[in-house]
Parts: C-alpha cells; structure tokens; sequence
C-alpha cells in the first residue's frame, strides 16, 4: 500500500471495530481519506461506532451491505480475524483493490523501529517480557498490537529513538506486503488455526512474512528446537542477520542452555544447574543468568527468555541490564498464572492453552500431580500426543466442553481412573464452577490444579480471558 497520508479524498474501508479498527478510522479520517467503517455486530453491541460517528466516520454496523466494496474504493484494511472468505474481502480480491492489516499501515507511519514477535505459543509472554527488560535497559519501548497500545497509536507518537515492541498473530502477517521489522522473532510453530488458513503451507507462509522484507541491517531471531525454524534458516530465504536459540543444543553461536534440557519432551529434566549463556560470532561466551533464577518456571519459558535476550541484545541493551527483569518476571495474566492455594491444593490459569502443544508445555512445568481441566471448542484434533503426558503427569482429568469426550477417551488410554465428565450447566459459568469443584475433589494436599483447556473458548465463552477469569473466581471461592 502507499503511505497513509497519500489516500486524501479516497475511499478507504475498515473492517471490524473495536481499538485497531477505531485507531485505523481514526487515522484515515485525521489524514483526509473517505472512511466507511464496516461491523457485522449490531449497532447496540458497538460502543465505538458513537466516537466515530462525532467525527463524521460513516459507521455501518448490522451485516455487509452488497455495495460496501466499490471500484473506487483505494483501501480496505479488515480486522485480522476476519477471514479472507468474508464477502467485502473476496470483492475487494476480486477487484484488485489492496487488503490489509493495521500491521502494514503502521509500519509505514512509524518513525520508530519495530520488533516484531510471532509463534504459535508463547507471544504475550516474550513481548512482556522484552519491554520490561528494555525498559531497563534505558530502550524506550511501547508494548504495542495484540497487547497493549494499537499499532496505529503507538506509531503516531512514535520518536525515532523508541522501539515498538509488538505481538503478531498469523492474522496480522498475512495482511501485510512491505512491513519491515528490525528485530523479527519467531518463537515456534504448531498446529493451530487451520479453520482460518485451511492448511499449514499458509500458516506457516503466514508467519514467515514476518521476515519477507528485512535486510543484512535487520535480525532474525529463530527458534533452532523447532522445525519449522530450522526450515526457515536453512532455506536461503532469509537475508537478515540471523540469531538462533536453543534450549535442547549447545550452540556454537546464538543463545542456549548449558547443560541442555533433553531434547525430548517424554524424557525427564533431570536435575542440573542450567546456565544461559551468549556466544558471539568470535568465539566469545557471556554468562547471562541461570535458568533457576528465572521469574518464570519451565523450558518454555527458558526458551521465551532466551528469545527476548536475543531481542534486546540486537536493539543495543548490555546484558548486565537484562539480569534484574529476568529474575523479576512474574508472567502474564492466564498464562500459567498462579491463582491460590485451597487446602494445600495450589491453582494455576493457563486458560491461554488454545492447543495441545501450549498445555503439553504446561503440563512439563510441574511435578507429575496435576489435576487437569481440559476441553472446549472443537476443531477435530484428537489431541492424541497429549497421551504420554497424562500418563507421565497428570493424575485426574477433568473435561468439559465440546471436546469433553476426547479427552476423556485420551486420560482412558492414558491408564488414568479419576476421570470426570463435566456436562453442560444452564450457563458457562456455572459449567466451569463445577468443573471446579470436581478438580477440588479429586485433589490432595501436595497437588496442582491446572486449568490448561488445549482448546480455544468459543463453544461456552468469549474468550480465553473470560474463562480464565471465571476459573480464577471459581477457584477463590472454594
């Protein structure tokens, strides 16, 4: 797309309210565009749709009107989680008029360089993280995209010297064609949202876009554990500076854990003083922390902290600046959150677990006396690799949700007898209360409570924030 500033007097459409949509109106309206601002949700359910239309932003809300989508339309930037199959986006392919994300628009408005962090599991957790080790670095950062401020604001206010520190999401990249980061992190991929790409050849081509258009200038920083990051480095493709980082290999150069963790998930940590360590293209080491020191428990977010390190050492911090948010990090909400302890039962929200591999990693952060709450919407997995960890890890399931009886059938094969099937309650809450309640019963002095579902929330809620805060109220109410 051209710069923002040149669709004066042109027609841009924006699909999907809510702050991107609003921040992208917003802008296009500020910059002299023609802005028609699309929502399926009824107008009661829009609260923004009032804030633009006192600017005079055409706001239509209730469904797509057929005439949406015109020949002298310049612009349409959608919602990421609108589908490409949505009817104003195949008109407007259809046509040949350009369709984006608000990614693409604020690359090309910001002063500021981007890190730009994406992967199937882990996002929120590494781009937290590397504001708060940025921010002690003296890095002048904004958090920015999926959390946070809006890409398009954050751009606005931008300086040159700053860093926008953003989560993406495949949605995200897929809409863009010139968008740059300086620092690109991928942290890994798994199979997840194949109802929105249709295969894993366009989540993954997704996803690498992140690196489409950087330079010699710019870092990538890849995970070498994972194969599709293997891929990637091996391809030729990528031009940038590449960083890889590995919790699993001593690496010659990059970032790792020294002993490794066994590369294998089925196999046991075992117990070792692990040490992070730097080592550069010259043969040098630098002790960075060791793993135990970490805020955060478990390999995954070894890997998380060895990915922000790479970040923030490419954007200029000292790695002795780096050691105190390290050490100070408590997580994210519903991300392996601790919640309470009920009888010396302690409770963790891992609600963001919307696939196998996410509670898998879960699962491997605790000793072997997990009481699970799983299931939720779905998506035809048989969520089958989860069998070796219910044997190894968990001694009771509890499964809710439209996946109840899968997982029900994998804690069977699992070996596992304390197996309860949480049916419908007149509302989610009350579904999830109980599951709950079930959880606690099964439950002993000494053991965990793990709310981590594999499964997006959309059969019963919202949104995983939405069934993570009533599992947190469900459980402080024991």
């Amino acid at each position: 797309m051209k710069h923002p500033s040149l669709y004066k007097d042109q027609k841009v459409i924006v699909l999907g309210l809510a702050k991107s949509g609003v921040s992208v109106a917003k802008l296009f309206h500020k910059l002299g565009a023609i802005v028609a601002v699309n929502d399926m949700k009824e107008r009661q359910l829009c609260p923004e749709a009032d804030e633009l239309d006192a600017l005079g932003v055409s706001v239509l809300c209730g469904g797509h009107p057929e005439n949406l989508v015109t020949p002298d339309t310049a612009l349409v930037v959608k919602n990421p989680g609108i589908p490409y199959t949505s009817p104003p986006v195949r008109q407007a392919i259809e046509q040949g008029i350009e369709v984006v994300t608000e990614v693409e628009v604020a690359y090309l408005l910001s002063p500021a360089p981007i890190i730009g962090i994406t992967g199937s599991n882990g996002k929120t957790t590494t781009t937290t993280w590397i504001g708060e080790m940025m921010e002690a670095a003296g890095l002048k950062p904004t958090v920015a995209g999926n959390i946070g401020t809006p890409l398009c604001e954050a751009a606005q206010v931008a300086e040159p010297d700053d860093w926008i520190v953003a989560e993406l999401s495949s949605f995200q990249l897929k809409g863009t064609a010139q968008f740059r980061p300086r620092i690109a992190l991928l942290l890994n991929v798994a199979e997840t949202h194949l109802d929105y790409h249709g295969d894993m050849e366009d989540y993954i081509a997704s996803k690498a876009k992140l690196f489409a258009n950087q330079t010699k200038d710019d870092t990538a920083v890849l995970n070498a554990d994972d194969p599709v990051c293997r891929d990637l480095m091996r391809s030729g493709r990528l031009q940038a500076r590449i960083i890889p980082f590995s919790v699993t290999e001593e690496l010659a150069y990059g970032l790792c854990v020294t002993p490794p963790f066994p590369r294998e998930l089925t196999e046991p940590d075992g117990e070792a003083d692990r040490r992070i360590v730097w080592r550069d293209q010259e043969g040098g080491d630098r002790d960075i922390i060791a793993v135990a020191e970490l805020g955060l428990p478990g390999r995954h977010n070894a890997s998380n902290a060895l990915a922000g390190i790479a970040a923030c050492l490419a954007a200029g911090a000292s790695a002795g600046s780096l050691v105190e948010p390290l050490r100070g990090f408590r997580g994210v909400e519903h991300r392996l959150e601790y919640v309470c302890d009920r009888n010396g039962v302690a409770y963790y929200n891992n609600s963001k677990a919307t696939n196998a591999t996410a509670t898998i990693i879960a699962l491997r952060s605790f000793p072997p006396r997990i009481v699970l709450i799983a299931g939720g919407l779905d998506r035809g997995s048989d969520y089958m690799e989860l069998l070796p960890h219910f044997r190894d890890q968990v001694k009771a399931v509890v499964a809710l949700g439209e996946t109840r009886g899968k997982f029900a059938r994998v804690a069977e094969l699992a070996g596992l007898t304390a197996v309860k099937l949480v049916e419908p309650e007149e509302d989610a809450e009350s579904t999830l209360r109980l599951a709950v309640r079930e959880a606690a019963a099964l439950a002993e002095p000494g053991d965990i409570v793990l709310l981590s579902p594999a499964c997006a929330s959309w059969d019963m809620f919202a949104s995983y924030e939405v069934r993570g805060s009533m599992f947190k109220q469900s459980a402080h109410n024991l």
